[in-house]
Formats: structure tokens, C-alpha cells, sequence
């Protein structure tokens, strides 16, 4: 796995927009936040931008990523927040460039596609808070945000839960968004899990629609060989008159009920207040006790 260089004081950051539109004025508590940690902002033609939901038309948002992607000042793209859209512009881009000058590529949710996509092309990157709102995170988030782009050690503590399975694990850490590893699946940028930790988390779901991509998931063989499972939030769920009859955890933690590897439960990364910085690509360790632990290593 490709680890990019870790960011400096002096380092630029830039700001893209990949999905829905964001204003510059909405970012400023981000821009203030990476100018507090001594790094200098690139904004994106895709703050300001506007097309309908999303932030400038699909060559707009393609052409700011790859720009970005290609500055040769540019040591990380924050993606400025999600929605929908990286999935509209993913075939569009060209990561030759990238490949020879990694760097550090940052968001989640409908980031996930782009998360993916670099998997399978062997470069590590970022699950963490969007630009947009940061302020609104606890300072957990944007500390463990700074700890992972300056190369600093990682290690999470999570508190009980009802559904844990117990177990130690260690494995190359992978995933994201449910929905969107699950609108993924069939596709190139659809990724391989065995023997990984996967983290799956999601937001303002039918019980009914968790259920089923839980199961598209394990008939494509996404959840067999798994060597842990990491469960984030899973928040704002709702239901039909006629109620499913299980949570969202439920729901996860019965399809994957005939496997054997440790499953831990309400780690604090998602659309949630706690939304802790995730490593895609290092190998990391997995202790489920009455508690759980995430500890990094592997790192260069």
C-alpha cells in the first residue's frame, strides 16, 4: 500500500467539491481551522459553483479534482462535503499523475467512491469529517483529523455495546458508507475484502433498505472472509407503517451471524458528532472486549 507524505507547516491543502454545492463563506470555519494548524488553502473553481444540487456540472467537478490532483503544490484534497455526485465523475478522471505523487485524498460518505477507487489502485487516504461543518464535530474529529495528515499515532477506544462479538483481528482497514459500497458493487471501483477490517456506517436509511444491501453485500461475498467488522453510526433510521422489527445494528449483526471474526458496534466515525479520522489502508489492530480497540500501525 502507497502511504503519501505526510503533510508539513508550509504544506498546501486544497478544497474541491466532488458532489453538492458549498459556498465559500460556508467553508471559513474549515479554512480558519487549517490555517491554525500552519497550512496554506487552495480553493477549488468548484466552491461557488452551481448546478442545480450539485457544484458546477460534471466536467467542472472533474476537471477541479484532476487539477488539484496534478498541482505539484497541493499535498492533500479535503473534499469540501457529500450528497451525491463522485460517482457521476469517477470515469472521468486520470490518476497517472496521482499515481507517481500521491497524496492525501479526505471525506466520507458519498466520498466512499473515490475511497474505493484508490484502494484498488494501492494508495492509503483518509475516511474524515467534510470541510463543511467541521466546527460543528467535537474537537475529537478534528484533532484525529490532524493526527492522521501529520503522520501522528492513531488509537481509538470504543465504549460496550449489546451487539459486540468478541475477538482480536488484525487486517488492512477498508470501507465506508453502506450505500454506497453497496451502489458499488459489480463495478471497477468495487473493492476486494477478504481478509480486511471493514467499516461500514450510514444515515437516514429505510430499516428495510439496510436489510437488503446488508444481504447484497454477503451474497457477493463481501462479508465471508472478513478478518473484523467495524460498525459506525448508523443514525436517523427510518421505518414503513408496518415497522421491519429490528435496528439498523440488528439488522447487520444478524447477516453476518454465521461468520466467526470479531464485530465491534458503535464506533465513533459516521454522520455523527464523533466522527473520528479512519486510515483506509493501514493495517490496523481490532480488540473487542466489554469495549472495543482500534490501534494503527504499519504506517511509514
Amino acid at each position: 500500500m502507497i502511504v503519501p507524505p505526510y503533510l508539513q507547516k508550509g504544506d498546501a491543502i486544497a478544497i474541491v467539491s466532488t458532489a453538492r454545492k458549498v459556498t465559500e463563506t460556508e467553508l471559513q470555519p474549515a479554512i480558519q481551522l487549517l490555517k491554525q494548524w500552519g497550512l496554506r488553502v487552495i480553493l477549488g473553481k468548484t466552491i461557488g459553483a452551481e448546478n442545480h444540487q450539485f457544484a458546477g456540472e460534471d466536467t467542472l467537478r472533474a476537471s477541479d479534482f484532476q487539477e488539484m490532483m496534478n498541482h505539484p503544490e497541493v499535498k492533500a484534497i479535503w473534499c469540501a462535503r457529500g450528497g451525491y455526485g463522485t460517482v457521476r465523475i469517477i470515469d472521468r478522471l486520470d490518476f497517472s499523475q496521482f499515481l507517481k505523487h500521491p497524496k492525501w485524498i479526505i471525506g466520507y460518505s458519498d466520498v466512499t467512491v473515490l475511497h474505493n477507487h484508490l484502494h484498488n489502485l494501492g494508495i492509503a487516504s483518509i475516511h474524515g469529517q467534510m470541510a463543511l461543518e467541521i466546527e460543528r464535530k467535537s474537537e475529537n474529529t478534528r484533532e484525529s483529523l490532524r493526527k492522521a495528515l501529520f503522520g501522528e499515532p492513531l488509537e481509538y477506544i470504543g465504549s460496550s455495546h449489546a451487539f459486540h462479538r468478541k475477538g482480536k483481528a488484525e487486517g488492512v482497514l477498508v470501507g465506508g458508507n453502506l450505500s454506497m459500497l453497496y451502489s458499488l458493487c459489480g463495478s471497477p471501483t468495487a473493492i476486494d475484502t477478504q481478509r480486511k477490517i471493514l467499516f461500514l456506517e450510514d444515515l437516514d436509511e429505510y430499516l428495510y433498505h439496510v436489510d437488503r444491501m446488508m444481504q447484497n453485500l454477503k451474497r457477493n461475498g463481501l462479508l465471508k472472509d472478513l478478518a473484523g467488522l467495524l460498525v459506525g453510526g448508523m443514525n436517523d433510521m427510518n421505518d414503513n407503517t408496518i415497522p421491519f422489527g429490528k435496528t439498523a445494528e440488528a439488522i447487520i449483526a444478524e447477516t453476518v451471524a454465521d461468520y466467526h471474526y470479531p464485530v465491534c458496534f458503535g464506533f465513533p466515525a459516521g454522520h455523527i458528532h464523533e466522527n473520528h479520522a479512519l486510515v483506509f489502508g493501514a493495517t490496523v489492530s481490532l480488540e473487542v472486549s466489554e469495549n472495543s480497540k482500534v490501534t494503527y500501525h504499519g504506517l511509514s
